[in-house]
């Protein structure tokens, strides 16, 4: 019984190293480098295998490196299955894995050792299985969540699929159209050439995509003047998608910079707060914390690991908690001021009831080497402690009383 759950902490770890590291997390960023690293490598040899002369001289080398990256990849998916309940803490141990496995990067990652290890015991598929590895190159787009600036390419494409499956959809309807017209025009002319619809979609698409092979060509007097207008409206066709790509990378990034630069911002405001065994929130989970609303858990720092946040997630004593909170906005009546007493400060020495403050003016924390104290009438300021003054003002019209 005591076996898995002493693997729990090693497996949560695991999770967090498989995962998108952060730049604090040594070991996770490590992580990731090399598997950047690999996928490279890894796609090097798959393109170096192209090439006789590579394989005859560095054949064994080639094959080293292969077995090695290919290995890696198996390695990482059992990684990412056994700690699949931790990229979806709200599901169920099963359906989390299952989620993984048919995601797209799930199918990826499983097609692209898969087959490297299927011949073995299936040598009569040898070769269909070699085709998959083709699957490989996919793993190129994990490299598109390290990097911010490749996201940009995702989500260009996502905000403009509708317009892109619109100019698709027209494209294929000229296309129909064009082939139709033109087997019409050169049937009689060049049987042999013009011989069914398909030769016709193949003129099309040649000539709309503006490649032009010349394998098929019109010898009509009509069906070169229809060719010449398809050729120009092709023209238009083809940059249709360029400009609504193009226009949807012009957007995003304005998008962004209006947000970096021009947009409003409000400031949040964090604290620090360490539990110990004696404080009441030591194993509770933060659902359970009661925290007023406007109040959030930021970070949960844990040793040198730094969590993210849960409603499920379980305090221990000894955790770092960052508390943030939205900014205040100042009305002109309330008035927040911290203090750093020095030595020479009058009120270095004296109790808080003795201190000749304003009766609108009342001391509400003070912080003293790393430990936060709430203030009495008896306590004793000294060199060194820091005062939160909260200051009310009374607006009772143009001329104060």
């Amino acid at each position: 019984m005591s076996g898995p759950r002493t693997l729990e902490p090693l497996r949560r770890r695991m999770g967090t190293i498989v995962d998108i590291g952060s730049t604090e997390d040594f070991p996770s960023r490590a992580y990731d480098i090399v598997y950047t690293l690999v996928i490279f490598l890894n796609l090097g040899v798959t393109i170096a295998y192209t090439f006789d002369t590579a394989e005859d001289r560095c054949g064994v080398l080639l094959l080293t490196i292969e077995e090695w990256t290919v290995a890696y990849f198996a390695v990482d998916w059992a990684l990412r299955v056994w700690t699949a309940k931790y990229r979806c803490p709200d599901l169920p141990e099963t359906r989390a894995i299952l989620k993984y496995l048919l995601s797209f990067g799930g199918i990826v990652d499983i097609l692209s050792f898969l087959p490297y290890y299927l011949p073995w015991f299936f040598p009569a598929g040898a070769v269909a299985f070699r085709m998959f590895r083709v699957v490989r190159i996919f793993r190129l787009f994990r490299i598109n969540a390290y990097y911010d600036s490749l996201n940009v390419i995702t989500q260009v494409l996502a905000s403009k699929a509708q317009q892109l499956l619109s100019s698709v959809f027209i494209i294929l309807v000229l296309m129909t159209a064009s082939s139709l017209c033109m087997y019409s025009l050169e049937h009689d002319a060049q049987p042999e050439v013009f011989s069914n619809a398909f030769s016709g979609i193949w003129w099309s698409v040649s000539t709309l995509l503006t490649v032009g092979y010349g394998d098929i060509y019109p010898i009509t007097t009509m069906g070169k003047i229809f060719g010449i207008f398809i050729t120009f409206l092709g023209v238009g066709m083809v940059a249709i998608p360029t400009g609504i790509i193009s226009a949807g990378f012009v957007d995003q990034y304005s998008r962004i910079k209006r947000i970096s630069e021009y947009g409003t911002s409000s400031d949040v405001h964090f604290i620090c707060v360490h539990l110990t065994q004696k404080d009441a929130w030591a194993g509770r989970a933060i659902r359970e914390l009661g925290l007023p609303e406007g109040i959030i858990v930021a970070a949960v720092q844990r040793g040198r690991e730094t969590l993210v946040p849960r409603g499920g997630t379980v305090l221990r004593s000894r955790d770092s908690l960052v508390l943030g909170a939205g900014s205040y906005r100042e009305d002109g009546r309330i008035e927040l001021q911290e203090i750093t007493l020095q030595p020479q400060n009058p009120w270095v020495g004296s109790p808080i009831r003795n201190l000749d403050i304003s009766r609108q003016t009342l001391i509400v924390m003070v912080r003293r080497r790393g430990q936060t104290l709430i203030p009495n009438g008896g306590l004793v300021l000294l060199a060194g402690d820091q005062v939160l003054l909260y200051k009310q003002h009374h607006k009772t019209g143009n001329t104060p009383l």
